[in-house]
């Protein structure tokens, strides 16, 4: 009788060891006592996939079967030693009989606890060994899932510790993770260079981490075990959640926090980098062409003499070609023009006083509030300490509740100290405003190029058109019209009596963030 034998383990710790070669010794053994010839292409053959999975991942299965209808009528038996070395799926189990026993008239049958086909209780037993085997799979399955949560909960890494980090055991064989500076130090520095939201991350992956390939560096930017944090996925009754770890962080909260609003694209308060604005050319970016409209642009022309700066149209240069300082000369000389009217500026700075009180009322009423919260979630806190205590809250509930309940007042704590934080110099903020605003030409000759930049933007929301002499514009902030007698120059028209502002209180606008933000 021809046989062919099957021999099987399902990890690589087996395979490495004695298994396969004990299955071989007593298949060949079992076969020698019955007078069986062993035939195939591989004797026997060997396989080390778990039996719980189908043919694709059981190639060797799967070779036999193809040996078996080439040379149908050559082979009468496929052997192996247990039921759970053929499979631990029931499923598989009866899907590989019919291949082989009803279709190829091939017998599969273990040397342990053999099955005669050929009865009426073969599919009892088959579903019986086979079953066994599948329900202890989900058996240890299920001890190693719950093992898995109690370790992460506890606030251990349960698997291969992440990049950065290594695996140790104390002298007692208790597992724990350690930093690996060789590779940390890198890390550290990449997350850094990440959270300032200046060099885009792939870039710095290449530059400071060039082994890490992009998808697992992505990867690691997100891991919350870097700031020493373990992600406890849901499980049965208990949702996801993040829990303390046992490990050093690696990188500071405050840090990663930076990290994911970058990875995020909702960073909006740094602005992006762009060329340094020359202090001699700074009108090019809010000046126009008034024959073609285009921007006014400057450059740098190098003579005899030395480097000379011009302002000039960027559509055609015969529109207008002017000497940088002549043209930042008449700029101060013209906005330096406007005269404050003192009552409405007084009138302005009562009204931003009055604000500032009433704005505080409702921040106090708020920081209130926020304080009524925090005892809320502190007494909360207690109570389950108080169950701790008495021993009706069991240690993990108790861990993760109080530090539920931490997270929060936490947070109420960082509003109540950002409402707190708000308007305590806003005095000085509107003298220095109005100091601006009683100074413009000093400040448009003297101050700083981003101090003048600054100053344009708030007062003129468009273009000033420049003809080389004079300058215009149709657009500026509303608050001018109160505050100065002039603002018809701006327009280019001439003085109107008849158009000075009536002084009433309903007539003054809210403050522009411009006027109440020190510049």
């Amino acid at each position: 009788m021809n046989v062919i034998l099957y021999s099987r383990v399902s990890t690589d710790e087996q395979a490495d060891g004695c298994s396969l070669d004990m299955q071989e010794r007593y298949l060949r053994a079992y076969c020698t006592n019955h007078h069986y010839n062993i035939v195939g292409e591989e004797q026997p053959y060997k396989e080390d996939y778990s039996a719980k999975h189908y043919d694709l991942r059981r190639p060797k299965l799967r070779q036999i079967y193809d040996y078996c209808k080439r040379h149908k009528h050559e082979v009468d038996k496929v052997l192996f030693l247990r039921w759970d070395r053929y499979s631990r799926n029931v499923e598989f189990a009866f899907t590989y009989k019919r291949k082989f026993y009803d279709e190829l008239g091939i017998e599969i049958n273990a040397i342990e606890s053999p099955i005669d086909f050929k009865g009426t209780e073969w599919s009892l037993m088959l579903s019986m060994y086979c079953g066994t085997a599948h329900a202890e799979d989900d058996k240890i399955s299920r001890r190693t899932r719950d093992g898995i949560h109690g370790t992460l909960l506890k606030g251990r890494c349960s698997n291969k510790a992440p990049r950065g980090y290594i695996n140790k055991r104390t002298e007692s064989g208790e597992p724990y993770v350690d930093i690996d500076e060789t590779q940390a130090k890198a890390i550290r520095q990449a997350f850094k260079e990440v959270a300032k939201g200046v060099e885009a991350p792939n870039c710095i992956r290449r530059r400071l981490c060039p082994t890490i390939p992009k998808d697992a560096f992505y990867r690691m930017l997100r891991n919350v075990f870097y700031k020493g944090l373990i992600r406890v996925p849901a499980y049965k009754e208990d949702p996801e959640q993040l829990v303390k770890g046992l490990h050093q962080p690696i990188i500071d909260a405050e840090t990663f926090d930076k990290v994911q609003v970058v990875l995020d694209g909702k960073r909006k308060s740094e602005p992006k980098l762009s060329k340094a604005i020359d202090p001699d050319l700074y009108l090019r970016k809010y000046i126009v062409c008034p024959i073609c409209g285009h921007s006014i642009t400057g450059a740098t022309s190098i003579g005899k003499g030395g480097r000379y700066k011009y302002y000039n149209c960027c559509h055609d240069g015969k529109h207008l070609r002017r000497p940088a300082e002549v043209v930042n000369d008449k700029f101060a000389n013209w906005v330096g023009g406007l005269r404050p009217n003192q009552e409405v500026l007084d009138l302005y700075t009562e009204v931003l006083q009055d604000l500032r009180g009433e704005h505080k009322q409702d921040v106090q009423k708020e920081v209130n509030k926020l304080r009524k919260e925090v005892e809320h979630v502190e007494a909360l806190r207690n109570g389950a300490d108080d169950k701790f205590c008495e021993g009706t809250l069991s240690p993990d509930a108790h861990v993760r509740i109080t530090e539920r309940y931490e997270k929060q007042i936490q947070e109420l704590q960082e509003r109540i100290n950002l409402l707190q934080t708000d308007t305590k110099d806003l005095k000085e903020k509107i003298d220095y405003s109005v100091n601006i605003i009683a100074n413009l030409r000093n400040f448009m000759i003297d101050a700083p190029v981003k101090t003048k930049c600054k100053i344009l933007s708030s007062m003129f929301p468009q273009k000033i058109e420049f003809d080389g002499e004079k300058y215009r514009t149709q657009s500026y902030n509303q608050v001018l019209d109160l505050i100065f007698q002039e603002t018809n120059k701006l327009r280019g028209y001439g003085d109107k009596e008849s158009e000075k502002p009536t002084i009433v209180s309903h007539s003054v606008p809210r403050p522009r963030i411009e006027l109440g933000t020190k510049l």
